[in-house]
């Protein structure tokens, strides 16, 4: 990449990230599902209709600055953190959000205060920057996922606030707490409320592990048969994203509970139609006609599942580490397609898949 791309990429990655504290992150990253399932079926379809190209509204809008998940959504992120630090949130402003504030990845920040934006800007470069080492070195994982995991490690610690926090169960996994009530006097450091639960679970309506397999070898099976008749690994993951308009848009009473409690389920699909491709032998731009002779209908959909279930207990695993015990956001769903993803090269490199999908492997 020469000097002026790197500058431009420096330059739209500020923008980008400006636009996801200004948005707020999930509603950013719920925009960029609609823009990538509107791309993929351009591409799909150039891929596979004589002398059509279609192309960049996937990797250029959907996974590039304008709503690029390590850019938009991660910045968002830092940017709520940033806010809560401040002690910037209050009534009309993500006042009665049920946890800590610096959790908050819907509230939008625009026209409230600069420097939330300008730190939004700032963590959307840092995260294309983690994004182009990691694409630049062909490092074994999703690069986006290992952004927005690394974006958040970064603003917990720049920001000060504990990486994995003050657990209180009988164990890091220990979600009882949460389930009994239980709740703690705080100081109001880093814009803690006066009082908090002693855990703070992701999604407090999906988090018991039987549901969350069950859930998630559903949309894996989904994902695997949307790869078998479409080729791409990217369509279902950008209707697990599109579906989060239901929650983004079901918080009243001042942001204290969502009342359309849907699941999250990217980092199921996403993995799940990545391995069904790893295990046909296939890389980022198939077409249709090959993956049905490659793969037989069943094999997909089973893989899917498998994999699917895989994405969604590790999500599960990771919010209980990263999140629920912590002051921000650390998105489990990412630091999952970062675990998935890794596996699946590992798979290809021992020579159990013939390929890695789209999962950069190091020559």
């Amino acid at each position: 990449m020469e000097a002026t791309e790197i500058l431009t990429m420096i330059i739209t990655s500020f923008a980008g990230g400006v636009l996801g504290a200004a948005l707020g992150a999930l509603p950013a990253f719920v925009f960029m599902g609609f823009v990538l399932i509107g791309g993929e079926a351009l591409r799909v379809a150039g891929i596979n209709i004589a002398g059509m190209e279609l192309g960049g509204y996937t990797f250029d809008l959907a996974f590039g600055a304008f709503f690029g998940p390590h850019i938009t959504f991660a910045a968002g992120a830092a940017a709520a953190a940033y806010a809560a630090k401040k002690g910037y949130f209050g009534p009309g402003f993500g006042g009665n959000w049920g946890a800590h504030p610096g959790k908050n990845i819907i509230v939008a920040c625009a026209g409230k205060y600069t420097d939330v934006l300008v730190v939004g800007g700032l963590f959307g470069v840092l995260g294309w920057g983690i994004f182009y080492v990691s694409d630049l070195l062909s490092l074994p994982w999703d690069p986006i996922a290992v952004a927005v995991v690394l974006s958040a490690l970064v603003h917990r610690i720049v920001f000060r606030f504990p990486i994995i926090g003050e657990v209180r169960g009988k164990g890091i996994f220990d979600i009882s707490p949460f389930e009994r009530g239980d709740t703690h006097a705080t100081d109001g450091a880093n814009g803690a409320p006066e009082e908090r639960g002693d855990v703070e679970p992701w999604l407090p309506w999906f988090y018991k592990w039987g549901n969350v397999a069950i859930i998630s070898a559903a949309f894996g099976a989904l994902a695997g048969l949307t790869f078998y008749w479409t080729g791409s690994m990217f369509l279902a993951f950008g209707f697990s994203a599109a579906t989060l308009v239901f929650l983004n848009l079901s918080w009243f009473d001042d942001m204290r509970a969502p009342q359309v409690a849907v699941p999250v389920t990217h980092h199921v699909t996403l993995p799940a139609a990545t391995a069904v491709a790893a295990y046909g032998g296939f890389g980022v731009a198939p077409e249709i006609a090959a993956v049905q002779a490659e793969i037989v209908l069943l094999e997909g959909v089973l893989i899917g599942a498998l994999f699917g279930v895989l994405g969604g207990l590790l999500g599960e695993a990771a919010q209980r580490i990263f999140f629920m015990h912590g002051d921000t956001h650390w998105d489990p769903p990412a630091t999952s397609i970062v675990a998935t993803t890794l596996l699946i090269a590992v798979l290809n490199m021992v020579g159990v898949f013939p390929s890695a999908g789209f999962v950069p492997v190091p020559i």
